[in-house]
């Protein structure tokens, strides 16, 4: 027999209802697979739009401040450049300024897939925004204080 410690059930009851990791981990969850459904046409996965989003700046980035802001280390942020780097959508090109650096570019193709995206998200985050009880940018804070 163990002499493991045996958790009350009213524990399990308690994370359950309370903690804030499950709750935001099955939001993200419900969120990414609405996203996916409705950019499906655009040919892009929630993932995806995030990140070539990220990559529409007026200069490309590095890999790093990419990585940071979308919460990825650089070898799945790589692998995420992947497959749209095979279709034509971004390219990763060396540095200039420093050769083991790589800059990532949305091409002009990408910024034409990325275009027929936004209208879709802008709709899709419009209607969660419309159905949620509680004020967005009140959630949108207190998302932006535990990331940090």
């Amino acid at each position: 027999m163990s002499n493991l410690p045996v958790i009350p059930y009213s524990t399990t009851i308690h994370v359950r209802d309370t903690c804030l990791c499950l709750h935001a981990q099955r939001a993200a969850r419900a969120l990414a697979r609405r996203f996916d459904a409705a950019l499906k046409p655009s040919g892009l996965t929630n993932q995806q739009f995030s990140l070539m989003m990220a990559l529409n700046r007026p200069e490309p980035p590095p890999m790093g401040p990419v990585a940071r802001l979308l919460a990825m280390d650089r070898t799945t942020l790589t692998a995420a450049l992947k497959p749209l780097s095979t279709r034509g959508w971004v390219s990763v090109e060396p540095d200039p300024k420093d050769r083991r650096g790589r800059l990532l570019r949305l091409t002009a193709e990408g910024a034409e897939a990325l275009s027929s995206a936004v209208p879709i998200w802008k709709q899709v985050h419009r209607d969660i925004e419309a159905g949620l009880t509680n004020d967005p940018h009140v959630l949108r804070q207190g998302l932006l204080e535990v990331s940090v």
